[in-house]
């Protein structure tokens, strides 16, 4: 519908005026001049339904004039007919009482109804000290032991993050019933065996993984039958790991997850008290579909049920056929920012990401960082359902990310929609755990002192040449020559 808050009514006033005369007035601006004989064809219909293609006709045909064009020609019954197949449309779209399910029923009898997301019993599980667990063999871990989020210890239950001062709570949410594309729940699996998972970040020379207390959380049971099920008790998980002062990490999974993760997040720190960068190819505010909760609508959700303010809310990367104009001025109206790829055409990066940060900043202190890896350009992440080209590269996504973890009081990150399945290299993987070792660089260097996000080590951003080599010659700091450095046995 090209005008949603026009009424019918409203339109048969326009159109008892005569359709023969134009329309394309201060309150139609698109609408162009209704060709003859067309309209003359077109007042002869009965008002409702002259109403009614006046109302609905540019949505069924695409443009006014494309509208034109499939009814040049055609007698009044043709005319009327064609009207007559678009009110069939719309009417049998709508929900039929007589014979739709207004809603999916379930076994309620079903003995294991709730088995898929009862926690184990302390009496039923190992018996030890509550913290962190090292599953590794090896002193110094690496390559060898169970394969973790960022190569972190392991942390079943609330009380270990407790007794371990968890700061960072990494947990996997394989949810992928909310999209078309299956896969997204193998993202937790890839990037956990994924190469770069920890370690130091040349840039800043931190390393969180020294600095925090990072763990690996397990993964949030999922019924991947339904979404609607499924979000309630991740958004229960979510605010059991924020009620300890952890930082919840989520590895998701497609994109339904940033509901439950936001409203989990609101849960214990409050409604309304934080702000969301939500890095995304697609607005995914959508709304009026049969499904009140999918991979396209978890903005909206979270905004109209008040858990977070539309002008705390954030969006970077929008491209592609998504949202049309109604979207753009939905964000408008409601008092949200957005910095599409459009406006990085227009304004250049820099800018963008400073007003970004910027931004991020004002209303609130707290921030969840919500990564769609599809806003990365398919070249770095192939492995995604829904990949738009022109995206951000990874040396513009990674800065981003870190300051905005540097300077803000973060409270959540997740990253989703990555779907190895579609990806035959370990590309997607590898710079999936490069964005989220980002987002852990920034957090540790808020706590090292640093809040300033565009800060750079200097010792790798600067050689300071030739000085420094000829200081390290005469201090006797540099490297000396020996010819017999392979052959141990020649010396």
């Amino acid at each position: 519908m090209k005008y949603p808050g026009r009424s019918v009514l409203f339109s048969s006033a326009l159109v008892a005026f005569g359709v023969a005369q134009s329309l394309a007035d201060e309150d139609m601006p698109d609408m162009p001049e209704i060709p003859m004989p067309l309209a003359t064809v077109i007042d002869g219909l009965a008002e409702e339904k002259r109403a009614f293609l006046m109302e609905e006709g540019e949505g069924f045909a695409g443009t006014w004039e494309k509208l034109f064009v499939r009814l040049r020609g055609k007698s009044l019954e043709e005319v009327e007919a064609f009207v007559d197949a678009m009110q069939y449309l719309e009417s049998a779209s709508k929900f039929n009482p007589e014979t739709d399910m207004a809603s999916i029923p379930l076994n309620t009898e079903a003995e294991d109804f709730n088995s898929w997301k009862l926690m184990n019993p302390r009496a039923l599980a190992t018996q030890r000290e509550p913290g962190p667990i090292n599953l590794s063999y090896y002193a110094r871990g690496g390559r060898g032991g169970v394969q973790t989020f960022a190569g972190a210890p392991v942390a079943i239950y609330p009380e270990d993050l407790v007794a371990g001062d968890v700061e960072v709570a990494i947990v996997g949410a394989p949810l992928d019933m909310g999209t078309y594309y299956r896969g997204q729940r193998f993202g937790p699996q890839a990037m956990r065996t994924g190469y770069y998972q920890a370690g130091n970040d040349m840039a800043t020379m931190v390393n969180p993984s020294k600095i925090l207390s990072i763990v690996d959380y397990g993964d949030i049971a999922i019924d991947n039958m339904s979404t609607e099920i499924s979000v309630h008790h991740v958004r229960e998980r979510i605010a059991e790991i924020a009620e300890t002062g952890a930082i919840p990490f989520i590895v998701g999974g497609d994109h339904s997850l940033e509901y439950p993760d936001i409203a989990g997040l609101a849960d214990v720190h409050g409604k309304g008290s934080f702000g969301v960068v939500h890095f995304d190819s697609h607005f995914d505010a959508g709304k009026g579909q049969a499904h009140y909760i999918t991979h396209g609508q978890p903005v909206y959700r979270a905004i109209k049920e008040g858990h977070v303010k539309a002008e705390n809310f954030i969006q970077v990367g929008l491209r592609g056929p998504w949202p049309g104009a109604w979207g753009f001025e939905w964000m408008r109206n409601n008092g949200m920012r957005y910095h599409p790829m459009a406006e990085v055409e227009k304004k250049g990066w820099k800018q963008v990401m400073e007003d970004a940060l910027r931004e991020a900043r004002e209303g609130t202190e707290k921030l969840f960082i919500s990564f769609d890896v599809d806003v990365l350009d398919p070249a770095f992440v192939p492995g995604t359902g829904t990949p738009v080209p022109g995206g951000l590269t990874m040396r513009e996504a990674i800065p981003i990310v870190r300051a905005l973890c540097t300077e803000s009081d973060m409270i959540g990150f997740e990253i989703v929609e990555l779907d190895p399945l579609l990806d035959n290299t370990y590309r997607s993987a590898l710079n999936a755990n490069y964005i989220m070792h980002a987002c852990l660089t920034g957090i540790a260097m808020r706590k090292t002192g640093i809040t300033d996000g565009s800060y750079l080590s200097e010792l790798s951003t600067e050689d300071q040449q030739p000085g420094a080599g000829e200081q390290a010659l005469e201090a006797g700091d540099a490297e000396e020559i020996d010819p017999d450095y392979g052959r141990p046995d020649a010396r």
